[in-house]
């Protein structure tokens, strides 16, 4: 009509829901090893009320160790790995014994593969390995002023060697993709951020 406004379509914002925590409820073990065991876990939705099952991983706690010499070198393992059938370079790592603690394991660890040993040993972080199929945690450990101390104490199916590296030559590595484990690109993700905090205050 002449002299009328036009016409404006304002559209509605659409807000999707809240996505809901399923109830969890009976499960079932599928089969047992000496790492893992396979559950088949069922979940129900709280408001649909559908019922699925679903495979769950249940593993023991891991930990990994970013140990830091005086010289600000980072002590590394280089070791075969059955899952992909090659060599690859990690940081200093393994399982948690049952109520262990985490930086307990973590010094323990990093004696046994390499020999080393340090100070001041924390927890700076802590992950989900992959939330989707694993109920498991990884811990991440700094130890400062690592010195080799002892004789190194491998597992007889333990294939690996260890080395030193400056920190910034394992930092390109990893942003390289010369280092391929995602748990220890986690580890050096966590590790940079204190290590650059580190670099500042020295300013």
């Amino acid at each position: 009509m002449i002299g009328s406004a036009p016409f404006v379509f304002i559209p509605t914002k659409f807000v999707e829901p809240e996505p809901q925590r399923w109830k969890r409820g009976a499960e079932r073990k599928l089969a047992e090893t000496r790492i893992l065991d396979l559950l088949s876990v069922q979940f129900t939705h709280p408001v649909r009320g559908t019922q699925r099952d679903f495979i769950v991983v249940d593993a023991p706690d891991w930990v990994n160790v970013v140990a830091l010499t005086a010289d600000k070198k980072i002590v590394l393992v280089r070791q075969f790995r059955y899952g992909t059938n090659q060599l690859s370079l990690e940081i200093p790592g393994g399982v948690i014994e049952p109520k262990e603690d985490p930086v307990v394991a973590a010094v323990r660890e990093l004696k046994e593969e390499t020999g080393y040993s340090g100070s001041n040993a924390r927890l700076i972080a802590s992950i989900h390995p992959n939330p989707a199929i694993q109920n498991n945690r990884c811990h991440l450990v700094l130890v400062e002023n690592a010195v080799l101390s002892d004789v190194v104490q491998w597992d007889e199916d333990e294939e690996m060697s260890c080395e030193v590296m400056p920190v910034e030559a394992v930092l390109a590595l990893a942003r390289e993709g010369k280092i391929t484990h995602s748990l220890v690109l986690c580890g050096l993700f966590h590790f940079e951020g204190w290590w650059k905090s580190q670099s500042i205050s020295e300013i």
